[in-house]
């Protein structure tokens, strides 16, 4: 098993399994990053206070709140205000994500656009 360090993880939100479990294995045989999978907004904001993850992907449609939300949920906690975030969308509210700092990738998207777009940001 591969020993990471925190700020080593990806936190990707996703309530559609299959994608989540898709994701999850790209970044991890793609990337040297660990990558966590939860699956609504909530979920993301107790697993973001408590791991402080390095990068946030996210989809924009979820249960309970939608992505956006959850950015101004975490752009209000000054202790993970900074984490960069990259919401996932068919019909991506580009103008509200780019009020906020955050990248869109629409959906369907390749692969290596979010690997790139993973590099952009943290290499």
């Amino acid at each position: 098993m591969k020993e990471y360090d925190i700020q080593d993880t990806i936190l990707v939100v996703e309530d559609d399994d299959s994608i989540g479990s898709l994701l999850i294995d790209a970044l991890e045989m793609e990337t040297p990053y660990n990558a966590e999978l939860v699956t609504d907004g909530f979920q993301a904001l107790k697993s973001v206070r408590e791991q402080k993850p390095c990068l946030i992907i996210t989809d924009y449609r979820l249960p309970h709140m939608d992505g956006l939300e959850l950015c101004d949920r975490m752009h209000a906690m000054p202790e993970i205000n900074t984490i960069p975030v990259i919401l996932m969308s068919a019909y991506p509210p580009i103008n509200e994500a780019q009020k906020r700092n955050v990248l869109c990738l629409q959906k369907p998207f390749e692969l290596d656009d979010l690997l790139d777009t993973i590099e952009k940001l943290l290499g």
